[in-house]
């Protein structure tokens, strides 16, 4: 009896629950005189009520046992006795039988999420599954063994194309850490990956969904994980398998430029669908997603279809959330975006007419003058120097709240990494170089703030290094105001008088006036 017969034997017992396990086991190991000939596969063989998980992982070991120990010619050559049968199809029904039994449960809820003990049995499963997977993909990458070249043509490099992207969706499922994975199923996922990649004569992982430079013999296999995923990627289904948005994401941060273009209407819409969900979460992973194709996209692709814009509105609301993490991935996100739709700055014409720059950076200004939580406020300032650096000479329409901002920002420490304080002062420093000539009018506010700066962290409990980086950087600023105002810093801090402050403060403070311009 051919091979796909069997595997097909092999698939409807582990369905057949009135079976013991030792009539499941002779009928295996005496595959060549089993009855059984099953044309259709029911998709929850290995989950029958009569198998417990113990017997369904017997079952398993077995199966593992005849791949590596059944004649390679007879499992996977399509002559002699598997002639004039489909054996691609029967593989694939019984390698998607194998991995759904790993699979996750799905969430009938809107929440798209379930509870840990809903996974219990789920990374032993996935460990059974992937000894399996392995031992078959080990077979069919010749396991070391000496076969015709007839049949090494009609194993692994037949069945790379339908087996491989089913195989990496199995394993990124559970290689990643999530509730439903323990470290020896992320092992075990791991090493499955390792060795598909292998089996199928790739370098990398990269090379495994791309395939080889200038050659058609190995295509790569991503756009068939794509197809494979896009079912439950849609509007009333993403949210039913916790697994496959991680996967998704996994796959969309390998693609890079140039071959994401070929896929941006299968991945931009998903990104976009994630990050317009209300649990905070999924957002965060579907700003990333599209700040991944923001990055690897150019952008006349990008403003087809008006994509680009869609994508600016959708983030752009995202800034009135107050979650730290969102606001964290949305920043950077649109900071890349607004040179696709917008000119450089610098490069505008006169007069230079009010964008989504001055949009953007509004905004922000007016969520950080009235933000009264630190972490926010450390996410705001973090970002704040590149959006002013994106922006250029432009920066002058803001200066007023700017101002305001970076003195009220270094008057309140947050913390003994002070990540705040040395942001902003990132931040004064860039507007200083862009905007020098308009910073003589605002000397005297600037200066005062960092002089009382200096004061504070004489006095505030902070670590050494970070205190002495502090100094460094206000010490800075103060030569670079000194710089946009002709020297006039120097004659007012002689005026000083040096009983009243500490040492530091003095020694900055003999340092700009020592400075030569």
């Amino acid at each position: 009896m051919s091979c796909a017969i069997n595997i097909a034997c092999m698939s409807s017992m582990f369905y057949c629950h009135k079976n013991n396990i030792h009539s499941i086991t002779k009928q295996i190991f005496q595959r060549w005189t089993c009855p059984i000939c099953c044309k259709t596969y029911n998709k929850e063989k290995l989950k029958a009520p009569g198998l417990t998980t113990e017997q369904s992982g017997a079952i398993l070991h077995i199966v593992e046992q005849l791949f590596t120990l059944g004649d390679r010619h007879w499992l996977f050559s399509e002559c002699c006795s598997n002639q004039s049968t489909d054996l691609t199809r029967e593989y694939v029904n019984f390698v998607s039988s194998l991995t759904l039994y790993a699979a996750l449960p799905l969430c009938d809820n809107d929440s798209g999420a379930l509870p840990e003990s809903s996974f219990e049995a789920i990374p032993a499963r996935a460990c059974v599954v992937s000894s399996v997977v392995l031992a078959l993909v080990q077979r069919l990458g010749n396991g070391g063994e000496a076969v015709s070249s007839h049949c090494q043509a009609t194993s692994w490099v037949f069945l790379t194309g339908p087996l491989a992207p089913l195989l990496c969706v199995f394993a990124l499922t559970h290689m990643q850490e999530q509730p439903w994975t323990s470290e020896a199923s992320r092992t075990a996922a791991s090493n499955l990956l390792a060795s598909v990649v292998q089996a199928g004569d790739w370098e990398t992982t990269s090379q495994l969904l791309f395939g080889k430079n200038n050659t058609e013999r190995q295509p790569g296999v991503l756009g068939s994980i794509l197809e494979i995923l896009q079912s439950d990627l849609k509007r009333d289904s993403w949210k039913r398998n916790q697994a496959t948005k991680h996967v998704f994401a996994w796959i969309l941060m390998q693609v890079g430029r140039p071959w994401l273009t070929d896929y941006l209407e299968k991945v931009f819409p998903p990104s976009l669908l994630m990050s317009d969900d209300y649990c905070t979460d999924n957002q965060v992973l579907g700003v990333r997603c599209l700040n991944h194709i923001v990055l690897n996209v150019p952008a006349a692709d990008l403003c087809q279809y008006n994509r680009a814009q869609v994508l600016y509105h959708a983030l752009f609301n995202h800034l009135y959330t107050s979650e730290p993490q969102l606001i964290e991935v949305v920043l950077p996100c649109l900071i890349d975006l607004l040179p696709v739709l917008e000119k450089d700055p610098a490069c505008t014409g006169l007069p230079r007419k009010p964008n989504r720059y001055d949009e953007v950076l509004r905004l922000t200004l007016t969520h950080m003058e009235m933000e009264h939580k630190l972490v926010l406020r450390s996410v705001y300032a973090k970002f704040l120097e590149h959006l002013i650096e994106k922006m250029g000479i432009v920066i002058v329409r803001h200066l007023k709240r700017l101002e305001r901002v970076i003195i009220g920002y270094l008057e309140i420490s947050d913390g003994p990494e002070e990540q705040t304080r040395l942001a902003i002062l990132d931040a004064l420093q860039k507007t200083l170089l862009i905007a020098w000539p308009r910073m003589e009018c605002r000397l005297s506010a600037l200066v005062q703030s960092l002089l009382r700066l200096l004061c504070d962290l004489s006095t505030e409990s902070i670590p050494p290094a970070v205190r002495e980086e502090l100094v460094t950087k206000a010490t800075h600023c103060l030569l670079l105001l000194d710089h946009c105002t002709q020297g006039k810093l120097k004659m007012l801090l002689k005026d000083v008088d040096s009983s009243c402050t500490s040492t530091s403060v003095l020694r900055c403070i003999e340092t700009i006036t020592m400075a030569q311009r």
